[in-house]
C-alpha cells in the first residue's frame, strides 16, 4: 500500500471512529490535529501527500501523523512491492482488504444513507467475513430475510422497493452442463 492510500484510509477510519459516518475532510483533520496536538500541518502539504505528489514525509510530519492516528511511525511509508506483514495471517490480510472494500463501497453509496450505514457497520465489525457468511445463510433460508427485515427494520420492510429479477448463480451454473450436453448431441 502506498503512503497516499494509507493517509486517505486513516482519514476515512478517523471519520468513522468520530461518529461522522464519513471520511473526515482534510480541513477537519487539520483542525483536529491542531486542537489535539497543538501542532500545525498545512492543507497543501496534506493534499500533496494524499495525491502522491509527495511520496515521503519529513520525520516531524511522520511523528505528528503517527501520534494523531495512533499508529507506528513505520506504518507511514510505502510498502515494498509484494509486502505482507508476517505477523498477520492470510485471513487477517483478507479481512483488512474486505474492510477497505466495504468502506470504499460505503463512500460510493453515500447518497443512500441506510445502505452506507449498513456497509460501514459490517466493516467496523470485528469479523466482517463472519457477517457476510451470516448474510449468505439468511438469504438461503426461505423467507427469513423478509421476516427479519419486517421484525428488525419495519420502516424498510414497509417501503415498496422495486424488485429486479436476478437469475440465481446456481441457475446459471446449472445451465452450463445443459449447454455442453446440447453441443455434444449435435
Amino acid at each position: 500500500m502506498k503512503l497516499a492510500d494509507k493517509v486517505r484510509y486513516l482519514r476515512e477510519v478517523e471519520g468513522s471512529l468520530r461518529g461522522l459516518d464519513r471520511a473526515m475532510t482534510q480541513q477537519e483533520l487539520l483542525r483536529a490535529i491542531e486542537s489535539e496536538t497543538g501542532e500545525k500541518l498545512s492543507q497543501s502539504y496534506l493534499s500533496q501527500i494524499e495525491s502522491g505528489a509527495r511520496p515521503h514525509l519529513t520525520n516531524t510530519t511522520r511523528q505528528l501523523l503517527a501520534k494523531f492516528f495512533r499508529v507506528h511511525p513505520g506504518y507511514l511509508v510505502d510498502d515494498p512491492e509484494g509486502y505482507h506483514a508476517e505477523l498477520l495471517s492470510d485471513a487477517r490480510t483478507l479481512e483488512d482488504k474486505l474492510d477497505l472494500w466495504l468502506v470504499s463501497g460505503a463512500e460510493r453509496f453515500r447518497r443512500d444513507p441506510e445502505l452506507r450505514r449498513a456497509l460501514l457497520a459490517v466493516a467496523r465489525h470485528e469479523d466482517s467475513r463472519k457477517c457476510l457468511f451470516l448474510l449468505e445463510s439468511i438469504l438461503e433460508t426461505p423467507s427469513l430475510a423478509e421476516r427479519l427485515l419486517h421484525l428488525l427494520r419495519p420502516g424498510v420492510a414497509k417501503a415498496e422497493l422495486p424488485r429486479v429479477s436476478k437469475p440465481h448463480v446456481q441457475d446459471r451454473a446449472a445451465a452450463v452442463p445443459q449447454r455442453k450436453a446440447a453441443v455434444r448431441l449435435r
